[in-house]
């Protein structure tokens, strides 16, 4: 499992928030330069800043910072969290059902999103640009709703999520 911790000692000790973050090296069989650039940089951002309060957990005196471990099995979403001693705090199951179609519409622009870069002009780059934030942003909007209940988290929390939701789903 591949993981990373915080760079900076900026956040309390105490507060909701990931600090350490893996996702499921087994469930990814494939990853091009883009994608990993992609999974470096929602790592890294997520890491630097992100709202993420497990609301059982928290419920039970569980304060944060958050270890959490991406994996998909039998097409769920598997979130485990522990505490900053990587002991299991709970463990949350998301159907993956409604995120099919943008993950798929994800895949689609970002593939003609990188071919533009290579030989499209400016305004061709930004049009596109434009329609895959705008999916990133709907997904993310998605997920803050399956998560309602389970987790408070924010809205840019939850767009890297996404991303790194997307790059579990990479299939050779």
């Amino acid at each position: 499992m591949a993981d990373t911790s915080p760079s900076s000692g900026a956040f309390a000790k105490s507060d909701h928030r990931i600090a350490k973050i893996g996702l499921d090296d087994e469930t990814i069989l494939w990853r091009s330069a883009d994608v990993e650039q992609e999974r470096r940089v929602a790592i890294f951002d997520l890491i630097e800043e992100n709202s993420f309060k497990p609301v059982r957990s928290a419920e039970r005196g569980a304060c944060g910072p958050y270890h959490l471990a991406l994996s998909v099995r039998d097409g769920r979403l598997l979130l485990d969290i522990g505490d900053k001693l990587d002991a299991p705090l709970e463990t949350l199951l998301l159907g993956l059902a409604r995120f099919r179609r943008p993950i798929r519409d994800y895949f689609a622009i970002c593939d003609s999103y990188y071919q533009a870069i290579r030989k499209a002009t400016p305004s061709e780059i930004e049009t596109i640009d434009m329609a895959r934030r705008g999916i990133h942003d709907g997904a993310a909007e998605l997920l803050i709703e399956r998560l309602e209940g389970k987790v408070e988290t924010d809205f840019m929390t939850a767009r890297r999520l996404f991303t790194l939701i997307c790059v579990l789903h990479i299939k050779g």
